[in-house]
């Protein structure tokens, strides 16, 4: 045997070796969010009490006004949902088709975002997620080029934790039983149609600031979220939100059906990275 085959055949038995562990640690990653979507959906209470607009009572105008638009009386207050979504995903200026499914528990709880973003030769998969338990917390982002090369394996950190945090509780305004204080929301309201809305069983993060049109829908939802998304690529609070641009009723609830995100909400330096139109929600 030549050395050219000898070093040609090494070469091949590394890439077999590199595939097969890629494969193995995709499989992983896969079954991580496997577990924590079973168990958020575990978590899900099967008989929630129904809504009434007496528990609005001593509220302030504008969450009164975003509940009665958000909850019709009588809706189960279910706090955990499932959505279906498509949309653009912008990368470095380059939008990207996306289609993902998730589930959202509760702000201090948990979320799943499953996702395939791209086309052809340049579609990738993977998963976002942020669980805790018992104040034991776990959050990923884990994406895989093919399902083979690993594009972004990060998490299990405080930083990372934190941002995702912040994004659960962000993401409420999907679950709007999760907003009613009887479930440890504490609403302050900032200006005619603004809102500051606090969570008493979440981790020290900023609070969801929320903007409302005279209607009561959401038009707005921001927070000051720990991040490194900067040009310095250092974690630090910057604001991270973004415009509901439709809303539709599911199951008694209405909720963002069009929506945009984006890291520095309200500053010259915004925009959106996120383009998404909910096809189903499912509580």
């Amino acid at each position: 045997m030549t050395l050219l085959k000898i070093i040609l055949l090494a070469v091949a038995a590394l890439l077999i070796a590199a595939a097969a562990v890629g494969l193995w640690v995709h499989s992983r990653d896969k079954a991580q969010a496997a577990r924590v979507w079973a168990a958020l959906e575990a978590a899900r209470e099967a008989d929630p009490p129904r809504f009434d607009p007496a528990m609005l009572a001593d509220l302030p105008e504008v969450a009164q006004r975003y509940f009665t638009r958000a909850i019709a009386p009588g809706t189960p207050m279910h706090r955990t949902v499932r959505l279906e979504m498509e949309g653009s995903f912008i990368m470095n200026g380059t939008a990207m088709p996306m289609a993902a499914r998730q589930i959202l528990a509760p702000p201090g709880r948990g979320f799943v975002w499953q996702a395939e973003v791209g086309s052809g030769l340049m579609r990738f998969g993977g998963s976002d997620g942020y669980h805790r338990i018992e104040g034991v917390e776990d959050s990923w982002t884990k994406f895989w080029l093919r399902g083979l090369i690993p594009l972004a394996r990060i998490g299990g950190t405080d930083d990372h934790a934190r941002a995702a945090a912040t994004r659960v509780m962000l993401e409420a305004v999907w679950a709007p039983a999760s907003l009613l204080p009887q479930f440890g929301a504490d609403w302050v309201q900032t200006g005619p149609d603004s809102a500051e809305v606090r969570f008493a069983d979440v981790r020290d993060i900023e609070p969801m600031q929320i903007t409302l049109d005279a209607d009561g829908a959401p038009i707005e939802v921001w927070a000051l979220r720990w991040s490194d998304a900067n040009p310095e690529r250092v974690h630090r609070l910057q604001p991270f939100g973004g415009r509901m641009l439709e809303m539709a009723r599911h199951q008694g609830f209405l909720v963002p059906s069009r929506v945009e995100l984006g890291n520095m909400w309200g500053t010259p330096a915004y925009a959106p990275f996120f383009l998404a139109t909910i096809t189903r929600a499912e509580f």
